[in-house]
């Protein structure tokens, strides 16, 4: 732990205890005496109220009516949760419906000078989803699925759930272990493992009518849905390289359960690594569409016949000699 952060979390140690000693700091921190002996100094030197008591089992006690020092932030911090704060605007992300409160108690909490810093940087900046003429202007498509706030109350409680799916007017409820809850295309996603097919499934947030634990008894220990999902990963089958003009391809669109890994720090190539079920037909021809969609800056390291046979066919018939 960082001296800063060590000091801080002192303060807030002795500022919920009546008394406190040396000795107790050294073992709840285990830092030396003469470390926590300098550190209680420049917590009095803050201006934390602490009283040192004379004899043999003194100590220090924090002086009645007394708080915390008010919060300060360095001109670099302001900017870091300002800067932070106005590119959550149209992400649909929760607990956002404070956000005027939000911003007018971190401008109460700086100075003029850093308040006129702030307003200067909501005029210059503007992040994707921001209106150009008004960028105070919020979509509504700021707002979360109206879920999933309810969603994580429940997941800090329980991942044992019972959620309620609506998909083309068919309603399903689901018994799952939630592995993930992750937004990616601009859509909040479970991942889950299903109890009763006992298998990782996705859902869309957006499809959710219902959740709440999940009521059975005998569950399946969180050990064992490892082990079982351990023993369902399917091999690798396609590898692929992408250069810079496939990775912007690769953001525009990619199917669910793909991901790439970066090969440089400034993110021009990537590598992509999945399993293609070529027993099933209508999975490879996707594949074989989004492949042609990637265009040719990619390089194959590994592929399935099947989905090279699909290529060539798609190149033949776009391409004929």
């Amino acid at each position: 732990m960082k001296k800063v952060e060590r000091i801080n979390t002192i303060m807030r140690y002795i500022n919920n205890r009546a008394h406190f000693t040396i000795s107790e700091i050294m073992r709840e921190f285990n830092i030396s005496r003469s470390t926590a002996i300098r550190d209680i100094r420049e917590i009095e030197a803050l201006g934390m109220p602490l009283v040192a008591e004379v004899g043999r089992d003194g100590g220090y006690s924090v002086m009645r009516n007394s708080v915390l020092p008010v919060v300060r932030f360095t001109d670099n911090e302001v900017k870091a949760l300002f800067i932070a704060f106005m590119a959550t605007r149209n992400q649909q992300l929760p607990y956002l419906k404070s956000r005027q409160s939000l911003a007018e108690k971190l401008l109460g909490l700086i100075s003029e000078n850093q308040q006129d810093d702030l307003f200067h940087l909501n005029q210059i900046l503007l992040f994707e989803g921001t209106n150009p003429s008004n960028p105070d202007l919020l979509d509504l498509s700021d707002l979360p699925h109206p879920m999933l706030e309810q969603l994580i109350q429940i997941l800090l409680v329980d991942s044992y759930l019972l959620i309620t799916v609506e998909e083309k007017k068919v309603i399903k409820s689901y018994p799952i272990y939630l592995l993930h809850l992750y937004r990616e295309k601009s859509l909040w996603l479970i991942e889950g493992f299903d109890l009763q097919e006992e298998k990782k499934q996705i859902y869309p947030v957006d499809h959710l009518t219902n959740v709440i634990p999940h009521p059975a008894k005998k569950r399946l220990s969180k050990k064992k849905i490892l082990e079982k999902l351990s023993k369902q990963e399917e091999e690798i089958n396609l590898i692929l390289e992408l250069g810079p003009d496939a990775i912007a391809q690769f953001k525009k669109y990619h199917p669910l359960n793909i991901s790439i890994s970066y090969t440089n720090p400034y993110q021009t190539t990537a590598i992509l690594k999945t399993f293609i079920n070529v027993n099933k037909p209508k999975e490879a021809a996707e594949i074989t569409n989004w492949l042609l969609f990637l265009g040719g800056d990619i390089k194959v390291r590994q592929m399935p016949e099947e989905v090279l046979e699909g290529l060539q066919e798609r190149i033949r018939l776009y391409c004929p000699l």
